[in-house]
């Protein structure tokens, strides 16, 4: 069987005039880490405001011994834009079906794994719990999968949130521009698109089969929610997954030639990394450290500071805990990645492996510790 190009839109794609992609596959192919020194990474770091280039020379492995002096940057930054405020916020996997065949992905629809789906009825139980906490951020998640969870699924979903909760994200397969606007309809406020790696020969080998692996629709996903009226949008690549100074890069300038182009929306970062999952546990990578991760985290403070930075349970709670009010803006609590699992036994396994388990009382009595200020919710819908 002929595989698909990845570079062509499939039928019902929704095609965006734009260069953007182009553009930033040009300057990430230009892009050599290995030619900046430690004069260039310290003439950077006693600069106001950061180019593009400069961002690159923070992002290279001269920068990686001056990880303090980034810090030291980044903490004014942070304050000056979010003060001391931490956001919390808790996701809900509200389907596991997949129609994708990514070879990194513990939802991909090759994996033998228990599949499930949240009824309405299951969704109220576990969005009372998730309520219950004090919670009034909340992230839907589902796999990649039209069939299983449809548009008007997710709507019905993000309809029965909105009862409970006055900032709803969602991270689900990329739709087109009318679609994210029913969805805005329905309640939610901020999309999540990670590209996983904007290598395209990479992003060809390891996106095997589905509708995930058309490159240029994935790409366009964050321009196409704020066309269908969404509030703000989120970008990450899966570091780990291809060379993650160049992902990194990418992502960078991504998020910050969307930022000029749509000046009114929010802009925030993720930066997960690998984990294993069900039936493939050794394939987490060794290349991407913490100190790597905190470097890509300070980067994009200083790049841009007034994005925000959500740190994952993918991370262990001592990390988690150090980069909150430097860099990191929003934490996740009293997580489960299984479909349901907050008030209801998990009906289908997990996407991937947590590090941080810890409830939401415990996480907010942590901020608390550090001197920040937990924020349950910094937006009223009217």
């Amino acid at each position: 069987m002929k595989k698909t190009n990845p570079m062509e839109y499939s039928e019902g794609m929704e095609i965006i005039d734009s260069e953007m992609m182009d553009c930033i596959l040009k300057l990430v192919g230009n892009y050599d880490y290995n030619q900046y020194t430690e004069t260039d990474v310290k003439k950077v770091l006693i600069k106001e405001v950061l180019t593009l280039e400069d961002y690159g020379v923070i992002l290279s492995p001269a920068a990686l011994p001056h990880l303090e002096e980034m810090a030291r940057k980044a903490v004014p930054e942070t304050r000056k834009h979010f003060g001391n405020g931490i956001c919390l916020f808790t996701p809900l996997y509200i389907s596991n079906y997949c129609e994708n065949h990514c070879i990194y992905c513990g939802f991909n629809c090759k994996n033998k794994i228990r599949r499930g789906k949240l009824s309405f009825d299951e969704m109220e139980e576990e969005l009372k719990a998730i309520a219950e906490t004090g919670l009034k951020e909340l992230l839907i998640l589902t796999g990649e999968s039209r069939h299983q969870s449809g548009v008007e699924y997710i709507g019905e979903a993000i309809k029965l949130a909105a009862n409970y909760f006055t900032n709803i994200g969602i991270e689900i397969y990329p739709l087109n521009s009318d679609e994210y606007a029913y969805l805005h309809k329905c309640g939610a406020d901020f999309v999540s698109v990670y590209q996983e790696t904007y290598n395209i020969n990479k992003y060809e080998q390891v996106h095997l089969s589905g509708s995930k692996r058309i490159y240029p629709y994935r790409f366009y996903s964050q321009e196409r929610a704020l066309l269908g009226g969404m509030r703000g949008v989120a970008f990450g690549a899966l570091l780990g997954l291809d060379d993650f100074r160049k992902d990194a890069y990418a992502t960078g300038l991504h998020a910050f030639f969307i930022q000029q182009k749509y000046p009114q929306a929010e802009i925030a970062f993720s930066t997960p990394r690998l984990r294993p999952f069900i039936n493939n546990a050794d394939n987490n990578p060794n290349d991407v450290h913490e100190k790597q991760l905190l470097q890509v985290m300070l980067a994009y403070r200083l790049l841009m500071p007034y994005a925000g930075i959500t740190i994952s349970t993918r991370e262990r709670a001592g990390f988690r805990d150090h980069v909150i009010g430097m860099v990191a803006t929003k934490i996740s609590a009293g997580v489960s990645v299984g479909v349901g699992g907050h008030k209801l036994e998990e009906k289908a396994d997990e996407q991937f492996e947590i590090s941080d388990p810890r409830s939401v009382p415990e996480v907010h009595h942590m901020i608390i510790s550090k001197g920040l200020q937990p924020v349950y919710t910094d937006y009223i819908r009217v």
